[in-house]
């Protein structure tokens, strides 16, 4: 993703650089605490940095 297409969908979706970053391995963004707090509930996709304790693998 480049600059371009990071300050679009910043504008977009209200995103401040605290809420994301890139992933150097993979290239995906990736939500960090700080967003998933903001947001205010669990998606229960088993995100890197889930602040309420969802841990995907452990659903059956």
């Amino acid at each position: 993703m480049n600059k371009r297409d990071k300050s679009s969908l910043q504008k977009r979706n209200g995103l401040e650089p605290a809420d994301y970053y890139t992933d150097p391995k993979t290239g995906f963004m990736v939500f960090t605490e700080v967003y998933h707090r903001k947001r205010g509930y669990c998606c229960k996709s088993g995100c890197r940095h889930c602040p309420y304790g969802f841990l995907k693998n452990d659903q059956s």
